[in-house]
């Protein structure tokens, strides 16, 4: 009689553990360094100039954006960026960087720039 009853108990453990657990394709928070290293490709071009940014670099810019589909990823990505501005050493650079969107065809909904409020980001 224990047999049934302990693999109906264990059953119904292990269908409120599959209930309560999140799904598997969760995926973390959007961070710095996954904005850092996603846009690497765009540092020659905002060191050095050019007519374009590399191919790379615009596909960078472009898989932020398709992975920025909430409030706070946008607000950390943007967060990212003027931390970034904050630290350039100079005017070209950050004219540069900010460049960037529109020389890749995409459009951001913020500015690159040390005087964005990010928390005005939706």
């Amino acid at each position: 009689m224990a047999g049934p009853r302990l693999a109906t108990l264990a059953l119904a453990v292990l269908l409120a553990a599959a209930v309560a657990a999140p799904p598997a394709a969760v995926r973390a928070a959007m961070s710095c360094s996954t904005v850092y290293n996603t846009l690497m490709p765009c540092l020659p071009y905002v060191q050095m100039g050019g007519a374009m940014p590399p191919q790379p670099c615009c596909g960078g810019i472009r898989s932020l954006l398709a992975q920025a589909n909430n409030t706070p990823d946008r607000r950390t990505i943007c967060g990212c960026l003027k931390n970034v501005a904050n630290g350039a050493s100079g005017g070209p650079y950050v004219t540069r960087a900010a460049a960037l969107p529109s020389k890749c065809g995409v459009s951001l909904p913020y500015k690159i720039s040390t005087d964005v409020n990010c928390n005005t980001i939706n």
